[in-house]
């Protein structure tokens, strides 16, 4: 199973220093480091070829002439370049350098001529700082070359926290990095400059960790590394999935309710009622009013229909509490009335979901009366009444069952303004405030608890950009839930499941196709004998 702790460029220095105070030397972590870098080169091109390795003045450098060293014993062609002069270099990238006997040329643009690989070893993970000088214009030669480039840790210039750009970055056709991936490694736009990423074992211990990656959540009482972000998988929350037991019925696999929108926006509950029964909820009833529940009935036949015309009406049939988690806001439309409904559903013992529009309709407004609405104090805009976006967090935080937000990037700006820092970032903070699990979507979806416990998908395809795949989505979580899986974990699940959906069934997908592709998946990954 490959690893999926991701570790800041902080925790991976960190790593680093606890794999030496173990007595392992850290010149062999870089013999092991250029030795792996060399092994994937190989991969890349065929024997004899001539290999450009660019490096730069510090351990990433390293790496490079350790791997040019190894590729030359093989009988390639190496070419190697530096930023500085290798005088100028200090400690184990020095050492490695006076390992290689060859010439080693100053940087150019001219360094990548005539090569079928370069190798990309001049910063590492931990720049701050946007490229200049030399070294942006041969990451642009490089770039413009259309040669294959292996990366080592990350494509120079690229932020290994947040996967930004810091400015011109090299463009991968393959990174390798060490031990574990980072965040940038994932998260747009990092995942796309990285090309395909492959991870290396240098023999770093795994016990540099706090706390293993299974179950989610655990922690061992030790000085270790604590690991608080991870990619999502089904090794992260199989463990928990609720597959039905043989004694069980359809009473004891959770009541799911979704609450329609008007008849003429009827179609997103449908969805996601679909989506809830599908994944294994033993009863989904969809709500609404007189209209809606007309239409409602028309297209549907194991979900349940009941009509519902008012808050009143809402509260009463949430006061059966075998009615245990609901869905409210795909097709809901914006306003005081959605807003009075979610906080109805809040004030049940029910778990919640809340997508679309049951969080625009607490959204920051947006107007010239309120010119300051930027940054994550957003309350100084004195934004009051009861579609302010405290007014829905403290509601959530005044309940002890779970709530999960599925907002996409455009729903996450209104309703939390301009948030600082990397995608992982803005997730996490808005978790805190709104005391919610909180499911940031897009092609790097980021799921966060409030405690910052997080995970981020990589497996959605771009075929799910289309009408109604969220509602789906949110559909799946509500349904998870509805069975007993925790909310983070229902949530981790529920993405990757809908991502796979989408992979399976591949070009033409309509959000309809979701649901019903899900049982193959289902049967493909997670069958038990």
């Amino acid at each position: 199973m490959a690893a999926l702790e991701l570790l800041t460029v902080e925790q991976m220095a960190e790593a680093d220093r606890r794999a030496v105070a173990m007595g392992i030397a850290s010149l062999t972590l870089m013999e092991n480091a250029g030795r792996a870098v060399a092994v994937e080169a190989a991969k890349m091109v065929p024997a004899g070829a001539r290999i450009a390795v660019l490096c730069g003045p510090g351990n990433n450098g390293g790496d490079g002439f350790v791997a040019a060293r190894l590729l030359a014993e093989r009988g390639y062609e190496v070419r190697v370049a530096c930023l500085v002069p290798v005088s100028s270099l200090k400690g184990d990238a020095a050492a490695m350098a006076a390992r290689w006997s060859g010439v080693v040329e100053l940087l150019a643009a001219s360094s990548v001529e005539g090569a079928a690989l370069v190798i990309d070893a001049l910063f590492g993970a931990g720049l701050s700082r946007a490229l200049d000088g030399q070294a942006a214009a041969v990451v642009a030669a490089a770039n413009e070359s259309g040669k294959l480039i292996l990366a080592i840790d990350v494509p120079s210039g690229l932020d290994g926290n947040s996967g930004a750009a810091l400015g011109s970055v090299v463009k991968a056709t393959r990174t390798i990095t060490f031990f574990r991936k980072k965040p940038g490694h994932v998260l747009l736009p990092g995942r796309v400059l990285c090309g395909e990423a492959v991870v290396s074992d240098i023999g770093i211990p795994g016990e540099v960790f706090e706390s293993p990656p299974l179950p989610v959540g655990t922690q061992k009482r030790d000085a270790g590394i604590a690991v608080l972000c991870f990619e999502n998988a089904p090794a992260l929350w199989q463990s928990c999935f609720p597959w039905p037991q043989l004694e069980a019925h359809k009473y004891a696999r959770g009541h799911a309710v979704v609450v329609s929108g008007p008849a003429l926006s009827s179609g997103a509950a449908r969805l996601g009622a679909r989506g809830a029964i599908r994944i294994g909820a033993g009863l989904v009833t969809l709500i609404g009013n007189s209209a809606a529940s007309t239409i409602n009935a028309a297209h549907t036949n194991a979900i349940m229909v009941r009509r519902v015309e008012d808050d009143e009406g809402l509260r009463a049939f949430l006061e059966d509490e075998r009615r245990n988690a609901v869905l409210i806001g795909p097709g809901a439309s914006v306003g005081d009335e959605t807003a009075s409904d979610v906080l109805t559903v809040l004030s049940s013992k029910a778990a919640v979901v809340l997508d679309a529009d049951a969080l625009t309709s607490f959204a920051i407004e947006d107007s010239p009366a309120h010119p300051d609405r930027a940054g994550f104090g957003f309350l100084q805009s004195g934004q009051t009444g009861t579609r302010a976006p405290q007014v829905l967090f403290d509601a959530i935080k005044a309940r002890t069952a779970p709530v999960v937000l599925t907002p996409h990037g455009g729903e996450f700006k209104r309703l939390f303004g301009e948030v600082a820092g990397s995608k992982l970032d803005r997730a996490r903070a808005a978790a805190k405030l709104s005391g919610a699990v909180v499911v940031l979507k897009g092609s790097d979806t980021v799921i966060a608890r409030p405690d910052g416990f997080a995970a981020i998908n990589t497996n959605a395809p771009p075929t799910l950009a289309t009408a109604g795949s969220g509602d789906v989505l949110a559909g799946f979580i509500t349904g998870l839930i509805a069975q007993g899986m925790p909310a983070f974990e229902a949530s981790c699940a529920s993405v990757w499941l809908h991502g796979e959906c989408a992979n399976v069934f591949g070009p033409g997908l309509i959000a309809e196709d979701l649901p019903e592709v899900l049982p193959k998946v289902l049967a493909q990954y997670f069958a038990r004998s």
